[in-house]
């Protein structure tokens, strides 16, 4: 019998620990492992990431050289300066002490203690920042301003704060600390278009940084903080209310005595009248293009310093920059215009006073240049300079009523019309039924030529929105264009500079003012006067007069009231004003009467009378016998009749056709003889 035998076999277990769970502790600090691992490794990346982005450091050098511009106002006075010359620059070993302890007093106090990052002021300035719920205060070293400054932008965001920290190591390992503070001293702004301790000490004070007592360099040490706010051309109780926290600071951390800090605060605030006018900081920039081209024709081989004489008079910028900013500060004024532009010219063209804004250093873009905004009826003097080169003349009637041209039909203001009226009265109170009228019936291509020859170069067509201004011009091109109305009659070339010369006084280059052509008739000149007198005696302009002055000018308002112009002279002087919004939108029924005249009152009342030189132009005096020789010439030119116009006689169809490339009106007028 077989059997079957099961064998079981007994397995044994060893003896030993068993394996265990890993606790929570455990497993939390495997994650906070894990985590800090990676975003050490993410941190890496974004910083590897952040450092191949920074600009190029490699350029940098401690004392830039170059070619440094100074620039003189007409009487020889310091406005600006620009570029940056070895001859001018702060050196590491030849610091100017007092400038020095004021800056470090309020800008970086352990300068010399830290690294390039204070933590001690970053984590002060953070809890200050978490107690206020706002940004109160700020950590910044001078290094990590200065790689704000040298390379990177004023954007807040943390991908800049990191880069700047960076760049903040990358100067300490390169420079000593006394090279870092002549870098700052000599790249940052202290205001009024004024970089660098030595351009502001000579702005401000008219001497050099390392001549300046401690009130001053307390002074422009505050100005760091916000420069436009306390500059002591602007404000000069500000800016000494902001010098005396200066000197408290200074006295705190050891910097001065109790007995200087009293005389330094007693002591009265004299800023350099010769460098008070920020808003010159728009001339320099726009005169520095003209002076370093003027300076590659004529002078290519010099490679120094050059003294810029230039056209601007300091006194008549004041006036400019104070009517601008008082006008736009005053809501009766300027009716909802947040901004503006001044450009006043004299009879040659040379510019006088460039106000581009009410704020230079908030916002350098030069509305006087480059704004390009509808003149409305600040065009309409082509438009009736034309017709009267046409033959009509202030005294012809024309009736002011509701006109249509096809689908275009121009309306006055508040639909309001007067019948019959001449044309003197209908350009004083600024008819739009009139001016249309009259631009179709003289033609509109005559506008358009007597516009190009006075001066406009903007863009315009020949279209029945040309009789209402309806073209973009700049305030520097209107300007120009109304000098001829002024001058008697010629041409001008636009300019700002009238001398190059080396710092020892060497003439590299100089301007040849030579009287420009005449574009005007001396009868359209004379009527013409006649228009711009009526418009400021009973017009539109009735804000503009000055008493003791004899003021001539025209207003223009668009549609919507979005732009406010007047433009207009005085003393030899055109001035255009032009006030309203940088992103176009309307204002509150601002209109060229109300803002832009007040303004241009405000400033011929303080501005200086302008004398002109012997050879200036001039306006004509009155000729009956001009319009019969220009008939004469007319007659033999084969380009009219020999017959005096007769009123309303000539008509669009008699003028010629728009597409003629010739303007033969402005070639008999330079043939005929000069008054």
């Amino acid at each position: 019998m077989s059997q079957n035998f099961v064998t079981r076999t007994s397995i044994r277990v060893p003896v030993g620990r068993t394996r265990r769970r890993p606790s929570v502790w455990m497993l939390l600090a495997r994650a906070v492992t894990a985590l800090a691992v990676v975003t050490i490794l993410l941190g890496s990346l974004y910083v590897v990431g952040l450092a191949r982005d920074l600009p190029d450091t490699s350029s940098l050098t401690l004392a830039p050289s170059g070619t440094a511009m100074t620039f003189l106002d007409r009487e020889g006075r310091v406005i600006a300066r620009r570029g940056e010359s070895s001859g001018t620059t702060i050196t590491a070993d030849n610091l100017p002490e007092h400038l020095v302890d004021a800056v470090l007093a309020v800008e970086d106090r352990r300068f010399y203690a830290h690294f390039g990052i204070d933590l001690i002021g970053t984590a002060r300035a953070a809890l200050a920042n978490l107690r206020a719920g706002r940004v109160v205060q700020g950590g910044s070293t001078i290094t990590q301003q200065l790689a704000k400054n040298l390379f990177l932008t004023p954007d807040r965001t943390l991908r800049r704060k990191v880069q700047e920290m960076m760049l903040a190591l990358w100067l300490e390992s390169r420079f000593s600390k006394d090279e870092i503070l002549a870098l700052y001293l000599n790249r940052v702004y202290f205001g009024a278009g004024a970089w660098g301790a030595e351009n502001a000490s000579r702005r401000y004070f008219g001497r050099g940084p390392h001549e300046l007592d401690i009130g001053q360099s307390a002074l422009l040490a505050g100005l760091l903080k916000a420069p436009s706010r306390y500059s002591p051309a602007s404000d000069t109780a500000r800016a000494a209310v902001r010098a005396t926290v200066v000197l408290d600071l200074m006295l705190a951390t050891g910097r001065i005595t109790e007995e200087e800090r009293l005389a330094a605060a007693s002591a009265p605030i004299r800023v350099s009248r010769g460098s008070s006018s920020p808003g010159a900081g728009w001339f320099a920039d726009w005169a520095t293009t003209e002076a370093r081209t003027l300076l590659a024709l004529h002078a290519p081989s010099w490679n120094g310093d050059v003294v810029v004489r230039t056209t601007l008079d300091v006194n008549v910028q004041r006036a400019a920059d104070s009517a601008l900013r008082d006008g736009l500060a005053d809501p009766e004024i300027a009716r909802g215009a947040a901004n503006g532009a001044v450009i006043a010219l004299d009879a040659s063209g040379a510019i006088t006073a460039m106000s581009g804004g009410t704020d230079y250093a908030r916002s350098p873009f030069n509305r006087a240049i480059s704004a390009r905004r509808q003149p409305g009826s600040a065009f309409k003097p082509f438009i009736f300079a034309s017709a009267f080169e046409a033959g009509w003349s202030p005294e012809d009637v024309m009736i002011d009523e509701p006109v249509s041209y096809g689908s275009w039909a121009p309306a006055n203001w508040e639909d309001r019309y007067e019948g019959e009226m001449t044309l003197e009265r209908a350009f004083a109170r600024s008819s739009n039924s009139i001016a249309a009228q009259l631009a179709e019936q003289s033609g509109r291509a005559y506008t358009l030529r007597l516009a190009r020859r006075l001066g406009i170069e903007s863009p315009m067509e020949n279209t029945h929105a040309l009789s209402l201004g309806a073209y973009e011009v700049t305030p520097l091109e209107l300007a120009s264009a109304y000098v001829p109305f002024m001058n008697g009659g010629r041409s001008v070339e636009v300019h700002g500079v009238t001398r190059l010369e080396t710092p020892s006084g060497e003439v590299l280059w100089q301007r040849d003012v030579q009287p420009g052509q005449i574009v005007l008739a001396a009868r359209v000149v004379r009527q013409m006067d006649q228009l711009f007198a009526a418009t400021v005696s009973y017009g539109t302009a009735r804000a503009a007069a000055v008493p003791g002055r004899l003021v001539r000018g025209k207003t223009g308002t668009t549609n919507g009231f979005r732009d406010a112009w007047f433009a207009g002279w005085a003393d030899g002087l055109v001035t255009v004003v032009w006030t309203g919004n940088d992103d176009n939108t309307p204002t509150d029924a601002g209109s060229g009467g109300a803002g832009p005249a007040r303004i241009f009152a405000q400033m011929t009342a303080a501005s200086p009378v302008i004398s002109l030189p012997a050879d200036a132009p001039r306006a004509p005096e009155p000729d009956p016998d001009r319009l019969a020789r220009l008939l004469s010439a007319l007659e033999d030119e084969n380009l009219g009749t020999a017959d005096p116009p007769q009123e309303g006689a000539v008509t669009k169809e008699a003028q010629p056709d728009a597409d003629s490339a010739d303007d033969p009106i402005a070639g008999l007028l330079a043939r005929l003889p000069q008054d």
